[in-house]
Parts: structure tokens; C-alpha cells; sequence
């Protein structure tokens, strides 16, 4: 059975991220585990700056569990208000897990331990995608996780994926991806836009060439009729992915976080705030050349 994790902090974000997980869910006939990594007073780096209570390990793990209770028991309702209006839909099991250590690491326990393969985060702040590419947790997991992230804006409001972006640089391990990608797609009976974005140059120099011949091993590769490829004319990448999220109908954009791509370059870019003002998408980050299904 698939199962899709989902980090919590009891954030609103992170709340967020947990409905839109469940819709999800229903769509892929996935399970949703929520998760609370508990960094108790031994266990924090800075515990001899921080004030600390005196609360227990029994204490902490109470109170965690009781908040897992009752955001679990918030998702069952939702969950069958949704059933209301499809009856017939696949209903996933709802269930929660805690442990003590940083993020990151318990994530990793959790996805390992569970054989879990989609992780789904929510970005939290009014710019929840800067804060993500200036530094967050969801930053350092993707920095070393093995396994998809789908990234969820603050306040987004699920609606049905048929529509999936795709941005490339016609790097070869693309193809597994879209592999995979398609598989996901299929299931949500999404079509898949292949993106590059560049200025008008790129017709004129070998450019074009990389990209036929990439769309040609696409179609050799990937058994999926509703992939499509648009170039996409921009100097800049934040205006050309903005460009997508106003005018193509997009419901979800997908990149591939590797050395000196797009998504690690914007780690530093001076473009990091327009983007966050701007593109207000899930961002489904997939490590390099991932081709296990999700």
C-alpha cells in the first residue's frame, strides 16, 4: 500500500499541508501518516542558551501525542465530508508517529522505516517559498533526502492535479524522473507540460538541438500520451514560471534539485523574493535521476 508522509509542527502551514495531503491521497489510493519529530532539552543544540521547562520525556510525549490525536481526528472529518460527496472513493487510513530527534533525521527514520515515498511539507510565513530557498527545514531535507518532496504553499486550497509543469534543462537523468512522473500523472489523469525557459536565442543555437533530442527519448521512454513540450521565451526563470502559473492552467510544478541547477542557483539568487511573491504552487522536488515509484 503507498503511504504519504507529512511532517507536522501543528503549524498552520503544516495543518495546511496535511489537508492537501489527504485530498491527495484519495486520488493516488495512498495512506497518510503524520509525523512530530520531538526535540526535547537533551536533545537540543543550543538547550544551555534556552530556557527550558522542566517537563519530562513522558510529559512532552503526551502532549505530542494528544496533538497528533486530535489533528489526525480533524482529518477523519474532512475525510468524511469528502466521502459525502464521492462514496465510491478510496478513503485512506489515518494514523501518526512521533520520535525524538531533529527533522530531518526523523523524517528519514520514518520514510525508511515505513517504506514511505512522498514526502509532503507545508512552507510556512508570508513568503513560504523564500523562506524555503533562504534556509527551512524543508530546504535541508531536500539538501539530503533520496525521495520526492511535494511543497505546499500557506493557505492553498487543494484542487484536482490535471495539469503538471515540468522544468528541464535537458539533463538525461530528466527522463527517469518523467518516468515516474508519469505514472503519478496518470493516476490523477494529469497531463505533463515539459518546460525549458530561455530567450529567443535558444532557437538559434544547439539549444534546439539538445531539445528535440531529449523530447525524442521521451517518447521512447516514457509510455505516457499526455506529455507535451513548451519553450518557453524568458530571460528570467521566475518570469517564465510566473508565466505558467497565470496563463497555462498549471496545478503543480515539478523540478529536479541537483548541483548547479535551477532550483539550487535560486538558493542564492537575488530572484528568490519575486519568486515567492509569484509563484504560489506546489512544488513537487525530486532528487537527481529518481526513478522508484511513488
Amino acid at each position: 500500500m503507498k503511504n504519504i508522509l507529512v511532517p507536522t509542527d501543528f503549524s498552520p502551514a503544516a495543518n495546511c499541508a496535511a489537508r492537501y495531503a489527504l485530498h491527495l491521497a484519495a486520488f493516488l489510493k495512498a495512506d497518510l501518516t503524520l509525523c512530530n519529530a520531538m526535540l526535547i532539552p537533551v536533545n537540543a543544540i543550543a538547550a544551555a542558551q534556552v530556557a527550558w521547562p522542566l517537563e519530562t520525556y513522558d510529559e512532552i510525549k503526551k502532549e505530542v501525542t494528544e496533538q497528533l490525536q486530535q489533528e489526525t481526528e480533524k482529518l477523519k472529518h474532512l475525510l468524511i465530508e469528502r466521502t459525502d460527496f464521492f462514496p465510491n472513493e478510496f478513503r485512506p487510513d489515518i494514523s501518526y508517529t512521533s520520535e525524538v530527534g531533529e527533522v530531518t533525521d526523523v523524517i528519514q527514520d520514518v520514510m525508511d522505516k515505513y517504506y514511505i515515498s512522498l514526502l509532503v511539507m507545508g512552507m510556512s510565513g508570508k513568503s513560504g517559498l523564500e523562506r524555503f530557498f533562504m534556509g527551512s527545514p524543508s530546504h535541508e531535507v531536500i539538501e539530503k533526502g533520496n525521495f520526492p518532496v511535494l511543497l505546499i504553499p500557506p493557505s492553498y486550497t487543494f484542487q484536482p492535479v490535471k495539469k503538471i509543469a515540468f522544468a528541464t534543462n535537458f539533463d538525461r537523468g530528466d527522463v527517469n524522473v518523467l518516468h515516474t512522473l508519469a505514472c503519478f500523472a496518470k493516476t490523477l489523469d494529469a497531463e505533463i507540460e515539459v518546460c525549458h525557459i530561455s530567450d529567443n536565442k535558444f532557437e538559434e543555437t544547439e539549444g534546439k538541438y539538445l531539445a528535440d533530442v531529449f523530447v525524442m527519448e521521451i517518447c521512447n521512454k516514457v509510455n505516457y500520451p499526455k506529455i507535451h513540450y513548451n519553450h518557453i521565451k524568458s530571460r528570467q526563470v521566475n518570469q517564465g514560471l510566473n508565466w505558467l502559473h497565470e496563463h497555462a492552467g498549471v496545478d503543480m510544478l515539478v523540478m529536479v534539485h541537483r548541483p548547479h541547477s535551477f532550483l539550487a542557483n535560486m538558493f542564492l539568487s537575488s530572484h528568490t523574493q519575486k519568486l515567492a511573491q509569484h509563484v504560489s504552487l506546489p512544488l513537487l522536488v525530486f532528487p537527481p535521476e529518481y526513478g522508484a515509484a511513488i
